[in-house]
């Protein structure tokens, strides 16, 4: 009886873990990266930014919600 229970457990984490993964996130860069430290340089790039005004399309992970806070001052995010 508790297999049973555990299974379902695991289903529903699927579930939710499946509809989380579909959200996408549209980060637009807004300021520069001169004078910046090498690690927001960094992350810029790693987003596939590097111009003001450049656009991206990502899913929303907790990788990229790390990034998105810690360059949070020189991008602009919109939930799609």
């Amino acid at each position: 009886m508790r297999l049973l229970f555990l299974s379902n457990e695991v289903l529903n984490c699927q579930r939710f873990l499946t509809v989380n993964a579909m959200a996408k996130v549209k980060i637009t860069q807004i300021k520069s990266t001169i004078k910046r430290p090498k690690d927001q340089k960094a992350t810029i790039s790693a987003l596939g930014l590097g111009k003001i005004n450049k656009s991206v399309e990502v899913e929303r992970t907790p990788q990229i919600q790390g990034m998105i806070n810690k360059i949070g001052h020189l991008v602009k995010t919109e939930d799609i």
